[in-house]
């Protein structure tokens, strides 16, 4: 997850690149400016966009739900980062309903206040948005994740536009991660891919650390690693290798060349476009194959 290295890697790899000021990077992510940035989608079906709310054992989960206008598809379940459902991520799964997937976008963060809980342009380099949404991060852990997954899932499962016969894909990024690690292992019978974008605390100490929940899996997964992440924790991605093999479980564990934490979401002042439409791609080679 984003912390302080996290932070102190970014700043300085913005400097070096001489990239945007954060005000200038906020008047480009604004509205319609986020869905440019992505390249077109190649066939897109038409879709349509609803605001969802959805009860869970802790209160009203505000969601977005996007999908093609006609027929049933596999089902997606989107985890985003730390600064919550806003845009960008609005954005990113429109951009893969438009390739044939049904998605549901939460808000992480719905126990503590409804989306979006940052504003356009919001940086976690600014420590009045770090005093946000880290209080937000806070609350949520390991039960959490899988009670939410569980209600999210059979929420998905009740909706015409999703195909009960195909497997569900989620994907995660920063803290989501971890969330769809313990997604696919609660729900082996549902999950059949899963991808780990930039996700931070896959491999921990702790009892309920989410690697150890591999052997639980029957899914397809996708571990796509920033640099920095490496550099600072070598160890994880060789603890997760041997643990997939271990269980039979399919996975692909790689570390992005000059990609940095936050990498792969649109609004992030660190957005690689060349390494985050690579694993995008492979993501929906994965969906492909595996739902």
């Amino acid at each position: 997850m984003c912390d302080q290295h996290t932070l102190e890697d970014d700043i300085l790899f913005m400097r070096k690149k001489g990239q945007l000021s954060r005000r200038q990077f906020g008047k480009l992510t604004a509205g319609a400016a986020l869905a440019a940035m992505l390249p077109p989608v190649l066939n897109a079906q038409d879709v349509t966009e609803s605001d969802v709310m959805i009860e869970t054992p802790d209160g009203m989960a505000d969601c977005y739900f996007v999908h093609p206008s006609s027929g049933s598809h596999a089902a997606v379940l989107m985890w985003p980062d730390i600064l919550g459902l806003r845009p960008a991520f609005r954005a990113m799964g429109k951009r893969l309903a438009q390739s044939g997937y049904s998605v549901l976008v939460v808000n992480p963060f719905y126990r503590s206040a409804p989306s979006p809980v940052v504003g356009e342009g919001a940086s976690f380099q600014d420590p009045a948005i770090r005093e946000i949404v880290l209080p937000m991060a806070g609350q949520l852990n390991a039960r959490t994740h899988v009670t939410d997954a569980e209600t999210f899932v059979a929420w998905l499962d009740q909706q015409s536009a999703v195909d009960t016969g195909r497997k569900i894909g989620t994907m995660g990024y920063c803290m989501g991660g971890p969330i769809v690690m313990r997604t696919a292992a609660a729900l082996p019978d549902r999950i059949g891919a899963g991808g780990s974008f930039h996700g931070g605390g896959l491999v921990t100490d702790n009892p309920d650390s989410p690697h150890l929940g591999i052997p639980n899996m029957d899914a397809h997964m996708l571990i796509a690693v920033a640099e920095n992440d490496d550099e600072r924790d070598p160890q994880s991605k060789e603890v997760l290798r041997e643990a997939f093999a271990a269980a039979n479980v399919p996975a692909e564990i790689e570390v992005y060349e000059d990609a940095m934490h936050g990498w792969c979401v649109i609004d992030s002042a660190v957005y690689h476009q060349e390494q985050a439409e690579r694993a995008w791609s492979r993501m929906l080679a994965i969906f492909e194959t595996a739902l």
